[in-house]
């Protein structure tokens, strides 16, 4: 029969275990050097406190391991540390959600559950056809998102502002060789000196 429960018979679920007392002389076991050894790292104070991937000093995994490469200016994105996301939205799902003449913008797709949240940009993309007249609004549209909004009579509004057509970057062309012109040159005939033979006669 088990034993009734009073606050006299209460016990922990798991025995109670003394503290490991250190440094208390030779014959409590864990004397002298407190069973940290002699000398070493470890055998200081503060070695159980380093820091996360840290090796003893010789090169770390992620310092050892090869890394991708590539641009990290803000014209790379979404690459480097410009690195952006955007919650896709396809034509067809707005096709089956909203009604003709409906106002689409990023509470109403959180509304219609296309969405979560309004906390990533979002992006209009293509996929499926459009019969009704929408105005969209968004943080990006596809090309031809944009196309078949507009051909159904609907609107698109940018939230960001409309995108700039960057102009593409001259490549440094060499300069045109100019045509090589002959240039006629004249030979002077030297004149030779004259002989005893031929010297003249006065």
């Amino acid at each position: 029969m088990a034993e009734e429960l009073n606050l006299h018979s209460l016990k922990p679920a798991q025995p109670r275990k003394d503290r490991k007392r250190v440094g208390r002389g030779m014959g409590s076991g864990k004397g002298r050097y407190s069973g940290r050894g002699i000398k070493g790292q470890k055998s200081r104070s503060g070695s159980h406190y380093m820091p996360a991937g840290f090796e003893g000093g010789q090169m770390p995994i992620d310092m050892r391991l090869p890394k991708l490469r590539g641009n990290t200016s803000a014209d790379a994105m979404p690459i480097g540390p410009f690195r952006t996301a955007t919650q896709p939205v396809n034509l067809r799902d707005l096709e089956a959600r909203f009604e003709a003449g409906a106002e689409v913008t990023p509470e109403t797709l959180v509304t219609a559950r296309l969405i979560k949240n309004t906390k990533i940009d979002i992006k209009i993309l293509g996929s499926g056809d459009l019969t009704k007249k929408l105005s969209v609004s968004a943080h990006g549209f596809s090309k031809t998102a944009k196309e078949k909004i507009e051909a159904a009579g609907g609107t698109v509004t940018w939230l960001r502002g409309e995108p700039v057509e960057k102009k593409p970057k001259r490549s440094k062309a060499k300069a045109p060789v100019a045509d090589e012109v002959e240039v006629e040159t004249e030979v002077v005939e030297e004149a030779t000196p004259a002989t005893a033979d031929e010297a003249p006669t006065e």
